[in-house]
């Protein structure tokens, strides 16, 4: 794994990065989404699996695959307030996934459509301060807001 670390630049100062080409653990294979958590770890939406990393870039831990728990192709990562994660599970899952802080699966929710609670392409998530979740519907060009669930 590749770390760098400070360099100064016009906007904003350059701290750290990590990973490289590959599947193993700490490597990445298309990310696509990053989101953080109150404790400071740093979980990555990449394709097929969700990466989770402390801030400076240690690897922790890692999940997915196909079907509950697992990815079609994970768009983004959100987290809420409880420590929760959240992924969009787009393309074939069309789906939003909920796991525990430590990669336990805990509940899905969506199917293929247009109609309300379904998804074509999720690609998008986010969780507000009320524990509501937001969707980034990118196939059917709309959000969607969902309660905690």
């Amino acid at each position: 794994m590749r770390r760098s670390k400070g360099q100064s630049t016009s906007t904003g100062t350059f701290l750290t990065k990590w990973g490289s080409l590959g599947s193993g653990n700490g490597q990445f294979n298309g990310p696509q989404g990053v989101a953080t958590d109150g404790s400071g770890n740093v979980y990555v939406a990449d394709t097929t699996r969700i990466q989770k990393f402390t801030s400076t870039g240690t690897f922790l831990t890692t999940w997915g695959g196909v079907g509950n728990g697992q990815f079609s192709n994970a768009h983004s990562v959100a987290t809420d307030q409880g420590g929760n994660i959240y992924v969009a599970d787009g393309y074939e899952g069309n789906r939003i996934q909920k796991f525990d802080a430590s990669g336990t699966f805990l509940t899905a929710w969506g199917s293929t459509g247009s109609g309300n609670g379904q998804f074509a392409n999720p690609y998008g998530v986010a969780t507000d301060g009320s524990g509501n979740v937001y969707v980034a519907d990118s196939g059917n060009q709309r959000i969607q807001k969902f309660g905690c669930p």
